[in-house]
């Protein structure tokens, strides 16, 4: 499988690395390490995690308020977000095709 990122996707990313950053060089490195785990798990097997919200997929991070939300096409995973467990749930969703 192949990984995409939403631009909106990779702007996430960055900001709570920086955000974890600020805090700590370690925070920040634990939160990118939890992502690249994420990243391998789903690219591994996509089809591993339930359907979520509009035909997505959901892996939630076990140690930070993180989620990752993707769906598939053929051989493609495209993370439509990185999405911060306390805020605005399924705002990320006017990022899919119609």
């Amino acid at each position: 499988m192949r990984i995409r990122f939403f631009e909106e996707a990779v702007a996430e990313i960055e900001e709570s690395r920086a955000w974890y950053r600020r805090r700590s060089e370690s925070a920040e490195g634990a939160f990118l390490r939890e992502l690249d785990h994420a990243i391998d798990l789903v690219v591994d097997a996509p089809h591993r995690w339930p359907i979520y919200l509009s035909g997505t997929r959901r892996y939630v991070f076990p140690k930070f308020p993180y989620s990752l939300v993707y769906f598939t096409e053929d051989d493609l995973v495209n993370v439509v977000a990185v999405a911060h467990e306390k805020r605005r749930p399924g705002y990320w969703r006017e990022r899919l095709p119609k």
